[in-house]
């Protein structure tokens, strides 16, 4: 009873704050008028993923996840890293065991569209076997049994190594996944030009079946994913979003702080709506 009505009280205060979010550090006040904290204030959170949460502020001044720091009080943890693909999320995700430990008490991760320029296969998320099993009466039956399947050559195999791991070794923390967000050309150098999300990659395929499968894993490993894709609202393909890019002629892969800011705007409302951890009442 002492925890429903604690969260009773808390929504309803967080409903009538909402709309003042990012301009406002103050807590909401439950009915009674008692100031009750959000459920990420004070908490620890890994960022882990590529150049929009590496902490060298690539294409930008600020990032998400330092207006989120600013405005829900949360302490980030950041491993993000330019150029990485879902396979170096695991190699984050190790790092973050070695460093904190079970200081950290959420993980979000921030990935895919590497994985999409490079070409990486989609791949499957099980491999299928017969196996015997025991059923109803105790008796014994073959059937067909799935298990994750860990190939590090494809996009699903990626994610389901990274996500083995932090399952394994983080089994009371929160995880939540981002999907990539729209892009459109980059041209760093010569060897380094990206097309627009218009264009498939080398092996054929869209953005979309990258953000899907990221989408796919909330199911697969029993996650929440936050769908920044549609909910930031950045569209880099019109010249009426480049303002929030970092060079309208040539990055419009990497946010500015404009676009962090609004990245971080979609975030915040959505963070309330999942608790920052399980192990307290």
């Amino acid at each position: 009873m002492k925890t429903t009505r604690h969260l009773i009280y808390l929504f309803s205060g967080l409903l009538t704050a909402l709309p003042l979010l990012p301009c406002t550090a103050e807590c909401p006040a439950d009915p009674a008028g008692r100031m009750l904290p959000h459920p990420w204030q004070g908490r620890k959170v890994a960022f882990l993923g590529d150049s929009l949460t590496d902490k060298i502020h690539v294409g930008t001044t600020k990032n998400y996840w330092q207006y989120l720091a600013e405005w829900l009080g949360l302490t980030p943890l950041v491993y993000g890293i330019n150029g990485n693909q879902w396979n170096g999320v695991l190699r984050q995700a190790r790092q973050l065991k070695a460093e904190a430990g079970d200081e950290v008490e959420a993980i979000i991760v921030f990935a895919g569209t590497n994985d999409y320029n490079a070409g990486i296969p989609l791949g499957e998320w099980y491999t299928y076997a017969d196996e015997t099993t025991t059923v109803k009466g105790g008796g014994q039956e073959v059937r067909r049994k799935r298990t994750p399947d860990f190939n590090p050559d494809t996009f699903r195999g990626r994610i389901n190594e990274a996500l083995d791991y932090l399952k394994r070794n983080f089994p009371t923390r929160q995880i939540i996944l981002l999907t990539p967000i729209h892009r459109a050309q980059a041209q760093f150098k010569n060897n380094n030009i990206q097309p627009e999300e218009a264009f498939p990659n080398r092996i054929g395929l869209y953005v979309d079946a990258y953000v899907q499968a990221v989408k796919e894993a909330a199911n697969v490993w029993a996650v929440p994913v936050i769908d920044l894709n549609s909910l930031c609202g950045l569209f880099p393909l019109l010249d009426e979003h480049a303002g929030y890019f970092h060079d309208p002629d040539t990055d419009r892969l990497h946010p500015n702080a404009a676009g962090h800011l609004r990245m971080a705007k979609a975030l915040a409302y959505q963070l309330l709506a999942y608790p920052a951890v399980f192990d307290e009442d």
